[in-house]
């Protein structure tokens, strides 16, 4: 049965209604989803030459934060060529993007599938993918009434982002202008949608367009380095280079050498005159990390640099000015340090001009399944593999983990489960499982304490995603209590944003 004038105008006319970026996004596939009768549907982005998931319905929760290269993804390839809707036979040979990615299908071998390209004038947006295990699903709808859910959901999405785009020039001026990334680029985007990581991209915009110092706090593994080239390119200094130093890594002997450079003969084994990197980094912009580990007196003649923007060479007489814009970075508290004796008040002012704190994982925990997707993506385009996928078992020991290690654990973890899955099942297809997983448990101590069962006697009379949930509602009320009921006290005492623990206790039923 064709589609209903009434239909169609219900989409156009939802679509219309208020609410953010992502709210219409979601809005749509739902509707989509719902019109169609279909198993699962997608709305993607492309841009830096690949498609980015911005709503899904019935895919797992992991594809929002998967990264489709179309290059190695022939349907996808063949939606970004083709000027119409792409209608591919139920039993085409061609792998499907979102094989192992529907919650209860496997593969996705005898499916209907239609792609629908996106755009503005010709220029490529994106696609909506429709896929239904029903062969003849979408038999019965023409091209034309599928070109024209696609002409509504261009729209859709052309106008969300003209709006973005708006916002952004009101931020900053020239970021309209900058190129777009290389295909090469794309390690430097933030991955994630929850509170703290959406404030932080926040200050990146709000701060990248200036020159002011900016220091970036937090834990090792959280992606300090991504912060301070997203900072970069952000800013007007983007087609400057960007030069790293770890000042960690620096013996006091050579430390002053590596930042200000040396002339013949300064010291034994100085063979010529050589730049330091406040030179390299000349009109361009100079990450410091691990800032915290430089000595007393390299800090002294760092902050110098920072006041007055002159470097002296080591056993030069005379002085040189740069332009430089510093980035610095710490897993210390500085602001300890600085109690301590170890580091000195002026140049911890000079450099906290503008501070930005990296949440950690644990208070992003709604992140961890895009994260998640995002790396098994990532591997099975670096190991050569057809497919990467979670199960939901595996999903919910991923965000059970405390994350000590941030996303470079998580990353680590990833990489680790899928060479450990193609080594067991020796193919193309890879199904992560928990038993890919060795994380090493991260209870808390008073844990038993509790008067509920815990680790393994808990999990040996439920479901994993059962007692994982028994275990959180446990952790949660034993916060409560210890805090007379204060929300805000029990997110802290548990390391959450107070925001993410109401989500989670919403979740599990204590609200």
């Amino acid at each position: 049965m064709p589609l209903q004038i009434r239909q169609l105008a219900d989409i156009a006319g939802e679509l219309n209604q208020g609410g953010t970026c992502e709210v219409r996004f979601q809005r749509l596939v739902n509707l989509l989803q719902r019109v169609l009768v279909c198993d699962a549907c997608a709305l993607l982005l492309y841009e830096h030459r690949q498609f980015r998931p911005l709503a899904i319905h019935g895919l797992s929760p992991d594809v929002l934060g998967r990264r489709f290269d179309p290059a190695s993804h022939p349907r996808l390839e063949a939606i970004a060529r083709a000027g119409n809707v792409v209608r591919f036979p139920a039993d085409s040979g061609l792998p499907d993007p979102y094989d192992g990615l529907i919650p209860g299908q496997e593969q996705l071998k005898v499916h209907a599938c239609v792609g629908l390209p996106l755009f503005d004038d010709e220029r490529l947006v994106g696609a909506l993918t429709l896929d239904s295990m029903n062969a003849v699903c979408f038999d019965h709808l023409s091209n034309d009434e599928l070109w024209l859910i696609a002409v509504l959901a261009a729209n859709t999405l052309k106008n969300a982002l003209l709006i973005k785009q708006l916002e952004s020039q009101s931020l900053s001026s020239n970021e309209a202008a900058l190129p777009p990334l290389s295909s090469t680029e794309e390690s430097t985007e933030i991955v994630g949608l929850s509170v703290p990581v959406t404030q932080l991209r926040h200050e990146i915009s709000v701060v990248a367009a200036s020159d002011l110092t900016v220091l970036i706090n937090g834990e090792t593994g959280t992606g300090k380095e991504l912060v301070a080239r997203a900072i970069h390119e952000g800013s007007d200094r983007a087609h400057q280079p960007m030069v790293y130093l770890n000042c960690a890594a620096l013996p006091e002997s050579v430390a002053e050498s590596e930042l200000f450079g040396h002339v013949k003969g300064a010291f034994t084994g100085a063979i010529s005159d050589r730049q330091g990197k406040f030179e390299r980094a000349n009109n361009g912009t100079l990450f410091l990390d691990e800032i915290g580990e430089l000595s007393l007196s390299l800090q002294a003649k760092l902050l110098r640099v920072l006041q007055y923007g002159d470097i002296q060479r080591v056993g030069d007489d005379k002085n040189s000015r740069v332009d430089v814009r510093v980035l610095a970075a710490t897993n210390r508290d500085l602001k300890a340090e600085v109690l301590a004796g170890r580091f000195r008040a002026d140049l911890f002012h000079r450099l906290s001009v503008f501070p930005v704190r990296v949440p950690p994982l644990r208070e992003r925990g709604e992140d961890i399944a895009l994260l998640a997707g995002f790396f098994c993506e990532r591997c099975r385009g670096r190991f050569g593999l057809q497919s990467v996928a979670l199960s939901p078992d595996s999903l919910a020991v991923l965000s059970a983990h405390t994350w000590p290690g941030n996303v470079r654990e998580l990353e680590h973890a990833i990489y680790r489960a899928v060479l450990i899955a193609r080594a067991t099942r020796g193919d193309a297809e890879v199904m992560l499982t928990p038993a890919h997983f060795s994380l090493t448990s991260t209870q808390p101590a008073n844990a038993v304490a509790f008067g509920e069962p815990s680790g393994p006697a808990l999990l040996a009379c439920s479901p994993l995603r059962a007692a994982t949930d028994d275990f959180q509602r446990n952790i949660i009320r034993q916060a409560l209590n210890s805090h007379q009921h204060n929300w805000a006290a029990a997110a802290r005492a548990l390391s959450l944003d107070v925001a993410n623990l109401h989500r989670l206790a919403k979740r599990l039923g204590l609200k």
